[in-house]
């Protein structure tokens, strides 16, 4: 039996936190440097360590395309960094068998003052190849990146779509033997993350190349996948088929939804999409009407309740909200029990993760509970678009066109 192409046994990393952390950059040293200058006492303030990982252990075989999931700050961007060997780990032991390249975030091992003609070969020799073998792949690198008019243009002066398209063209073309992939490629317009999913499953599937793929859409996870590592608080919670992983992962939202309690009297249990099969209940396309089923436990009667909904996008904003009381609806009647809470509407919003938020108020009590639920709504792209990443807006809503003759000017 042949080894596994990553062995990670035990793996922590500890980071310390605070303002006399420790600095390991020329950066951080320079402006203690200063700090302490400029002060007659330099006084050491309280830090605090912090494990991003703690005793994660498992492996990854040959030609698996393993996604990566968990709640923020479950540690999943650290694991990547980790085994990309950007960050060295606190404790444990990684092993890598053969040639890795990673996609982490925009601008990862690219130089902004050279082209990107000169990164794709400054890539492809760090990575080890031969210039004659950066050249054999540089115009399918070209040609996938659909960056031909600014390839002597420095990187820099690229959009952060057009960066993302060079940077995964690079990483996946250049024959690596593991491809190390995190959430940037949210970055990228619906049809080139179309075109970087199928170029990753064509890598493992056709050329046997190994796979980590860190996102928030767990549809891609689902289809892209074969294994699945599920982290929570830097620790490992689950691995295995990805079907395992995911059913684990959604259930752990269903167990504990995060709740800003008030008289305790009503708790919002969980949500999901009625009518979408069981991996995408937390996941609808733009401008689809969606019917949203919130589970909700009531300890006493409520005979005069009005339901608020939110939604709010990934800058904060408040993009739609909604009572059902709006146009005169009738007050709301609660026993004791469960319920099903059922919110209709049509969503013409842009692909993006949303914070859905729900609340019961009384009239004669005052507000019994309000809570943001997990997992956050996932709404993807359209499927048929011309429009370029730039004018993608806010909404998505259809439009009418139509051509007729214009009026002939009277003289």
């Amino acid at each position: 039996m042949s080894a596994p192409r990553i062995s990670i046994r035990g793996v922590g990393k500890k980071f310390t936190i605070g303002e006399g952390a420790n600095h390991s950059t020329l950066r951080d040293q320079l402006s203690e440097g200063f700090r302490r200058l400029f002060k007659r006492e330099a006084r050491k303030a309280a830090t605090t360590d912090y494990w991003a990982l703690r005793d994660v252990t498992f492996d990854v075989g040959e030609g698996e395309v393993v996604g990566i999931v968990g709640r923020n700050g479950a540690g999943k961007s650290t694991l990547l960094k980790v085994l990309s060997q950007i960050s060295e780990p606190t404790e444990g032991e990684v092993t890598m068998r053969g040639r890795v390249s990673s996609l982490l975030e925009v601008g990862t091992g690219f130089h902004p003052e050279l082209t990107g003609r000169e990164n794709i070969f400054l890539n492809g020799a760090i990575l080890g190849m031969t210039h004659a073998e950066i050249k054999r792949k540089f115009d399918e690198i070209v040609a996938f990146a659909e960056v031909e008019k600014f390839l002597d243009t420095p990187v820099k002066r690229y959009s952060s779509g057009m960066y993302v398209r060079l940077a995964f063209a690079v990483a996946a073309h250049l024959e690596p033997e593991i491809l190390i992939v995190d959430e940037v490629l949210a970055v990228g317009d619906a049809e080139f993350q179309r075109k970087c999913l199928g170029k990753i499953h064509n890598l493992a599937e056709s050329e046997g190349r190994t796979v980590l793929f860190v996102s928030h859409n767990l549809t891609a996870v689902q289809r892209l996948c074969t294994h699945g590592v599920y982290l929570e608080n830097g620790r490992l919670k689950d691995v295995g088929t990805i079907t395992k992983v995911l059913d684990a992962y959604q259930r752990s939202f269903e167990q504990a939804a995060n709740v800003v309690s008030t008289t305790g009297k009503a708790q919002f249990i969980s949500w999901a999409l009625v009518g979408n099969p069981p991996e995408e209940k937390h996941c609808c396309h733009t401008r689809s009407v969606c019917e949203f089923s919130v589970t909700t436990s009531v300890q006493f009667d409520i005979k005069d309740a009005v339901v608020g909904f939110a939604i709010w996008n990934p800058a904060g904003d408040l993009v739609f909200a909604a009572s059902s009381r709006d146009d005169d609806g009738p007050l709301l009647s609660f026993a004791p029990g469960l319920h099903q809470v059922k919110v209709s509407v049509r969503l013409p919003l842009k692909a993006d993760l949303y914070q859905l938020e729900i609340s019961i108020n009384s009239r004669a009590l005052g507000q019994l509970e309000r809570c943001y639920l997990e997992p956050k709504l996932n709404i993807l792209p359209l499927m048929n678009t011309t429009l370029p990443e730039k004018w993608h807006g806010l909404i998505t809503e259809k439009a009418t066109f139509g051509l007729m003759p214009a009026p002939q000017p009277t003289h």
